[in-house]
């Protein structure tokens, strides 16, 4: 059979886009089977209760009244969420909860939000409404006046918008702000076991995802193509897909990585730092291996890395002050020639955050924080190695502090060649 100039023209065209288009075409095959093929799913968990909301506002108010704190002001967001259920967005138009003292929680919204917010209010029914023609901080300042919250500061949750501070200012000049961080961290940074369970849930979601999705990553994959893997397989596991980083090659070296093109290449590091969420609580797992073999290098700096994950698990105690598990891990890594400190190559950022419903929360694994640690506190475990124009890995696994000290959400790898236990 002959062939004409344009017929090879044509043919040597559709070949070249063919190759360029085979690993998308790939990835849509593989995410029609994540949608076709049923997987294995975990059994739903009970939700967080009305009741198990109301003893956290109960906690909440022993924490105001030893300190003598009138109330507590929220807007949307997780602290919302977590002492009454609420979860809504925030915008210029205010919604607000108002924990007092004592007494019942008031709650401020737009007139035509009410039903919607009522929808997801665990308990109580003071939901006072304003029209658009009308201040909301005049609705906050009659809760507090009808709780006996006036003449007591007002502690305001620490992601609270300016304006809406400004606002209350101008109603009740006389009226103390002062920070929430002692009532909502009080509360929200020690779980209860239900909620270690939910965090439990989230952190196996995640690492089935990844175990299901790492088989399928193949040469010339761009790092959208993977993250798509995962948050399909998140999905299917009954899981919300949140954020899935994946860094390739250089681009590992750079802890937060970098816009330029990257692609899966023999030899190179795949690093996935990824999450989801399950009932409102959050897991961040990291993992990295290479693509073919490892260098000796790529080895050695992977086992370095583990070993201070390692260390760290072993000097988060009851009682250490949480600055304590970064410092012991720098100082070892300094020993191999790392460092000093947050220099690099080294590890430039902090050990590890807090964890729960927020993806990062307080307190931190960072030089200088003296919390104690305590029971239910739980942490992210990340010592990451950072070589800036090579590679970087990073380990991550969450934990949380028991009597006995700390116990994995997730367990750490074995090897580079072994990423998932």
């Amino acid at each position: 059979m002959k062939f004409s100039k344009r017929d090879f023209l044509r043919n040597s065209m559709f070949s070249a886009g063919a190759l360029a288009l085979a690993p998308t075409l790939s990835v849509n095959s593989l995410l029609a089977q994540e949608t076709s093929v049923p997987k294995p799913g975990f059994e739903p968990l009970p939700p967080i209760s009305a009741q198990e909301r109301m003893q956290r506002v109960a906690r909440a108010q022993e924490l105001m009244q030893e300190s003598g704190i009138g109330a507590l002001l929220l807007e949307p967001g997780s602290s919302m969420l977590y002492f009454s259920g609420i979860d809504w967005w925030r915008s210029e138009r205010l919604t607000a909860v108002v924990i007092p003292a004592q007494g019942e929680i008031g709650v401020v919204t737009p007139f035509f939000e009410e039903p919607s917010v009522r929808e997801s209010l665990a308990f109580g029914d003071d939901v006072r409404t304003w029209n658009e023609n009308e201040n909301p901080l005049l609705l906050v300042n009659s809760i507090l006046a009808d709780r006996g919250a006036l003449g007591k500061p007002l502690a305001v949750e620490e992601t609270v918008r300016y304006f809406v501070i400004s606002e209350l200012s101008l109603v009740n000049p006389q009226l103390e702000m002062i920070s929430g961080n002692p009532i909502t961290r009080g509360c929200r940074m020690f779980k209860s076991a239900h909620e270690l369970q939910l965090m439990q849930r989230a952190s196996d979601i995640t690492i089935a995802a990844l175990r299901d999705s790492h088989p399928k990553i193949t040469a010339g994959m761009k790092p959208e193509d993977i993250a798509q893997l995962i948050s399909a397989a998140t999905t299917s596991f009954g899981g919300r897909p949140e954020s899935q980083l994946v860094l390739l090659g250089e681009a590992s070296a750079y802890p937060h990585g970098s816009s330029q093109p990257q692609q899966v290449r023999e030899g190179e590091i795949v690093l996935l730092d990824c999450g989801c969420d399950y009932q409102g609580y959050q897991s961040d797992i990291s993992r990295t291996f290479v693509y073919g073999e490892p260098s000796k290098k790529q080895r050695q700096v992977w086992e370095t890395v583990r070993l201070g994950q390692q260390l760290a698990f072993q000097t988060a105690q009851v009682g250490t002050p949480a600055g304590v598990v970064d410092d012991t891990v720098r100082a070892f890594y300094a020993t191999l020639g790392y460092g000093p400190g947050y220099k690099t190559p080294g590890t430039p950022h902090r050990l590890g955050h807090g964890i729960g419903m927020d993806g990062h929360e307080r307190v931190n694994f960072v030089g200088g924080e003296t919390t104690p640690l305590q029971p239910g506190m739980c942490f992210s475990n990340e010592p990451g190695i950072y070589i800036y124009g090579e590679f970087g890995v990073r380990l991550e696994d969450c934990m949380y502090i028991n009597d006995s000290g700390a116990k994995w959400f997730s367990v750490p790898p074995p090897s580079i060649d072994q990423p998932f236990a």
